[in-house]
C-alpha cells in the first residue's frame, strides 16, 4: 500500500502513519497527542502486491513511500509518552526474537516541505540499515564464551534468515533484492551452506546462479557438487548432467574425488556412457584417476550390466603405473567374469589377489564358491569353504546359501541339508532367501517332512515366510502328491495377508493338473481372472495339455481360444501342445496350420512344436513327411533330441520294417544323442514283431550293458510279438 506524505504534518508523524496503516489498520497519534500508548498488535503477513521491493522495512520511491515489514508475528510494543524535544522509539519484534530498533528525532518545528531531498536520501540509508539489522548476525561481545560461537551456529542463524526471505518472496527480483541490501558475503562456504538449507531445488538453482553473478566471486568445484549432489537427490538427472557438463565448460579443477562421486551419481541416473566419456575427458585434462576413481566406474559397470567392459578398464587401470587394485577393485572383477562365465580368468584373478597380498574376503569367496558349483568343480568348492575359515574369514550368510545351492543341484541334498543344520546350530542366523533354497531342495528331493520342518521352524529363528517361500512350499506339497496339505497351506497364506502372485495361482493349477484335479484348476483359472492378474501362459499350458491328455480336446482348444483373445501372440509352448492335441485326435491339417500359424506371429518354432507336429504326422501314417520335417529342423538350426528320434524310429519301425529301424538305429550310436530306454523299447518291438528273436535277445544284452534296467514296456513288447507269432502259427496249421 502506498501512502503520500502530508505536507501539513511533519515527517515523523508520516513515517509513523505509514508504517502502521499497511499491516495494522491503525491510526497512530502525532507528536502532541503522545499520551495514549501504543496497542500491542499481531497482524497477519501483508500479500506480496502490498509488499513491493526489499524483504523489510520501508523504501521511498520519488515522492511515495512504501511500507513494508517482513517478520512472522508483528507486534508494536507499547512506548510511553515523550516531551516534543525528547526521542520517540518503538521496536518491532519477531517470534525469532529479533528485534528492529528505529530512532526518529522529532523537530520543534511541526512543518516542514517535502522538498527536503537530502533528508529522504539519508532515510533510505537508514531504511537499509534497518533490514541489514534485522537479518544480521548480532555481534558477539568480546569474552571467552561468545567468541567460541560455533560455526554451525551461524550457519543455523543463516538458514533461518534465507528461508524467512524465501517464505515471503519465492525466488524474483524481490528476494534477490533482499539479499543484496542484507550485504551478505558471497563466498564458497556461504554457498555451500545455503544450498545444504531445506528449500525447493529450483530455489536452490537459481541463488546458485545469482551466487556467481556477484563481483569477485567465481564458483569452484565444491559449489558445484553440492548443487551437483542436490539434484541427484532430487533425481533432476536432466538438470545434474547440465550442470556437470558446465562445470567441465568452465574448466573448474575436479580432483579424483570429485570425479568419483560424479561418477557414481552418473551411474546412479544410469547414464553409463555420459559416465565414460566425462571419465576420459576429464582425465585427458591431467585429473589422475586413483584406484578409488577406477572402482566407482567398476562398480557402475557392474551395476548396470556392462561386465564385459570391466576387463578392459583394469587393464587401463593396471597400466596407470601408480594406480593400483585393490579388494574392492578384484572383487568386481571377479563378479564380471561370473557373470560373463569366464571361469578360468577369474580362478587365476584369485590366485594373482593372493600373490600380491590381499586378503580375499567373504564377498570373494562367495563369487569363487559360485564359479566352481557352475562348472561342477563340487570337492574344489568344499576346499575353498576350508580354506575360507582357516584364514579367518567366516563364511557370510550369502556364502551359506551359494554352498547350500550347489550342493543341492549336485544331488548331494543330505550335505546340503546338514550344512543348514549345522549354520543354525553354531548361531549363524539365516535368511528368507537361504530357507527357500533349502525348502526347494528338499522338495525336489521327496524330502517332504523336511522341507515341512524347516517352514515350520521359521518363527523359532525370527523369520517372516514370504510369497516366494509359500510358493516354494506348495509346489512341493503337489510334488509329494499332498493337494489337499498344499490348498490349505494356499488358504492359509492369504489369511497371513501374503498376496499369490501369477506365479502361485501357476503353481497350484499346475499342480492340480497333475493330480487330476482338472475342475479345481479350472476353479483357480477364473479366481485369477477375477482378481486381475493378466492370463498366465504357463496356467494354460497346464490345463490344455491336461484336458488332451484326458481326450477332452474341444475343452482345451476353447482354453487356446481363449488365450489367444487375451493374451494375443502367445507363446510358442502353447501352441507345441495344442498341435500335439490336434494330431492326436487326427485334426492334422488344423495342426499343420498351427505350426504354420507360429512362424507368422514371429515365433521361431522349438524342438517341442517340431516334436508335436512329427508325432502327429507318424500317428497318421505321414512317415515320409515326418522325416522330411526332422530334416527342415535340423536346416533350421533347431537340434532335435532324444525324443525326436524316437518318433521318427517308432514311425519306420510301424512302416517301413526293421531294416530303416535298426540304419537309425545305428545311427544314433554315432551322435551325441545316445539312445534311451524308449529307443531300445521301440526297437525290441519292432524286432520281435518281425519275428527276429535272435536280433531280439542280442539288442536285449546290449541294452543290459548300457545301463538300462528292462521294464514292464520290454516284456510287454516282446511277449506280445511273441504271442501273435503263437497265433499265426496255430492258424496256419488250422488252415
Amino acid at each position: 500500500m502506498v501512502c503520500e506524505i502530508d505536507a501539513s504534518k511533519s515527517l515523523s508523524e508520516s513515517a509513523m502513519m505509514m508504517v502502521a496503516q499497511p499491516l495494522f489498520s491503525l491510526q497512530v497519534p502525532t507528536i502532541n497527542d503522545a499520551s495514549p500508548l501504543l496497542q500491542s498488535v499481531a497482524a497477519p503477513i501483508p500479500s506480496a502486491a502490498a509488499v513491493v521491493g526489499f524483504a523489510c522495512g520501508a523504501f521511498v520511491f520519488g515522492s511515495s513511500c512504501i511500507a513494508g515489514i517482513f517478520c512472522s508475528r508483528p507486534i508494536l510494543s507499547p512506548v510511553p509518552p515523550s516531551p516534543p524535544e525528547a526521542k520517540l522509539s518503538w521496536s518491532l519484534i519477531d517470534n525469532t526474537t529479533l528485534v528492529m530498533t528505529k530512532t526518529m528525532n522529532m523537530s520543534i518545528s511541526l512543518r516542514r516541505s517535502i522538498t527536503t531531498t537530502p533528508f529522504l536520501s539519508e532515510r533510505i540509508k537508514q531504511t537499509e540499515n534497518e533490514i541489514v539489522q534485522m537479518f544480521q548476525l548480532s555481534r558477539p561481545r568480546q569474552d571467552s564464551t561468545n567468541q567460541r560461537t560455533s560455526r554451525k551456529s551461524s550457519a543455523r542463524m543463516l538458514d533461518e534468515r534465507f528461508i524467512r526471505i524465501l517464505k515471503i518472496f519465492k525466488w524474483g527480483p524481490d528476494a534477490e533484492k533482499a539479499l543484496e541490501v542484507l550485504k551478505l558475503r558471497v563466498d564458497h562456504r556461504l554457498v555451500r551452506e545455503v544450498l545444504n538449507i531445506d528449500v525447493d531445488i529450483n530455489v536452490k538453482m537459481q541463488f546458485f546462479k545469482w551466487a556467481g553473478k556477484r563481483r569477485h566471486f567465481v564458483h569452484d568445484s565444491t559449489t558445484h557438487m553440492t548443487l551437483i549432489s542436490c539434484l541427484s537427490d532430487s533425481e533432476m538427472f536432466g538438470e545434474m548432467w547440465k550442470m556437470i557438463q558446465e562445470m567441465v565448460r568452465q574448466s573448474v579443477v575436479i580432483d579424483p574425488k570429485d570425479l568419483s562421486d560424479i561418477v557414481r551419481l552418473l551411474g546412479k541416473a544410469k547414464m553409463v556412457n555420459k559416465a565414460l566419456s566425462l571419465f576420459y575427458q576429464v582425465k585427458g585434462r591431467k585429473c589422475k584417476p586413483t584406484a578409488t576413481t577406477y572402482n566407482s566406474i567398476i562398480l557402475m559397470l557392474m551395476q548396470e550390466n556392462h561386465p564385459e567392459k570391466v576387463y578392459d578398464l583394469y587393464s587401463e587401470m593396471c597400466n596407470e603405473g601408480n594406480c593400483f587394485p585393490d579388494t574392492v577393485t578384484y572383487s568386481a572383477l571377479m563378479s564380471a567374469f561370473a557373470r560373463l562365465g569366464h571361469d578360468n580368468p577369474a580362478i587365476r584373478l584369485f590366485d594373482e589377489m593372493k600373490e600380491n597380498g590381499f586378503h580375499p574376503n567373504a564377498k570373494i569367496y562367495t563369487t569363487l564358491l559360485s564359479i566352481y558349483f557352475k562348472a561342477g568343480k563340487v570337492e574344489k568348492a568344499l576346499d575353498l569353504v576350508t580354506e575360507m575359515k582357516e584364514k579367518g574369514c567366516m563364511p557370510t550368510v550369502y556364502t551359506y546359501t551359494e554352498l547350500i545351492r550347489g550342493l543341492g543341484k549336485a544331488g548331494r541334498v543330505e550335505e546340503s541339508y546338514g550344512i543348514y543344520i549345522d549354520m543354525v546350530k553354531h548361531g549363524c542366523k539365516p535368511d528368507v532367501i537361504l530357507i527357500n533354497n533349502v525348502i526347494n531342495i528338499l522338495g525336489k528331493s521327496g524330502r517332504l517332512s523336511d522341507a515341512r520342518k524347516v517352514f515350520d521352524e521359521m518363527s523359532s529363528v525370527q523369520i517372516e515366510p514370504n510369497v516366494v517361500t509359500y510358493n516354494t512350499m506348495i509346489k512341493a506339497l503337489f510334488e509329494s502328491k499332498a493337494s489337499h496339505e498344499a490348498s490349505s497351506l494356499f488358504e492359509k497364506m492369504k489369511t497371513n495377508n501374503i498376496v499369490p502372485t501369477s506365479f502361485t495361482y501357476s503353481i497350484l493349477i499346475d499342480g492340480f493338473c497333475k493330480t487330476n484335479k482338472v475342475e479345481k484348476a479350472l476353479l483357480l483359472l477364473e479366481e485369477m481372472e477375477e482378481k486381475g492378474f493378466p492370463p498366465c501362459p504357463a496356467a494354460y499350458c497346464s490345463l490344455i495339455n491336461t484336458l488332451g491328455k484326458a481326450k477332452r480336446y474341444e475343452a482345451a482348444n476353447e482354453l487356446f481360444q481363449e488365450l489367444r483373445e487375451n493374451c494375443g501372440n502367445s507363446s510358442s509352448r502353447v501352441y507345441a501342445i495344442m498341435i500335439k492335441n490336434l494330431g492326436k485326435c487326427g485334426r492334422l491339417n488344423e495342426a499343420k496350420d498351427l505350426f504354420n500359424e507360429i512362424k507368422k506371429l514371429g515365433f521361431v518354432p522349438d524342438v517341442y512344436a517340431y516334436n508335436a507336429l512329427m508325432s502327429g504326422m507318424v500317428r497318421g501314417g505321414l512317415i515320409d513327411e515326418a522325416c522330411s520335417l526332422m530334416r527342415d529342423m535340423e536346416e533350421s538350426g533347431c537340434v532335435g533330441d532324444i525324443n525326436s528320434h524316437n518318433i521318427i524310429l517308432n514311425g519306420l519301425a510301424k512302416s517301413g520294417g526293421p531294416q530303416r529301424a535298426m540304419i537309425m538305429f545305428e545311427n544314433m550310436k554315432h551322435m551325441k544323442m545316445k539312445p534311451d530306454v524308449v529307443t531300445y523299447n521301440t526297437l525290441l518291438g519292432c524286432l520281435s514283431h518281425a519275428g527276429m528273436f535272435e536280433e531280439a535277445a542280442k539288442l536285449m544284452r546290449e541294452m543290459r550293458s548300457c545301463g538300462f534296467e528292462y521294464d514292464a514296456i520290454t516284456y510287454s513288447s516282446i511277449l506280445d510279438a511273441v504271442g501273435k507269432i503263437d497265433d499265426e502259427h496255430v492258424t496256419h496249421q488250422v488252415s
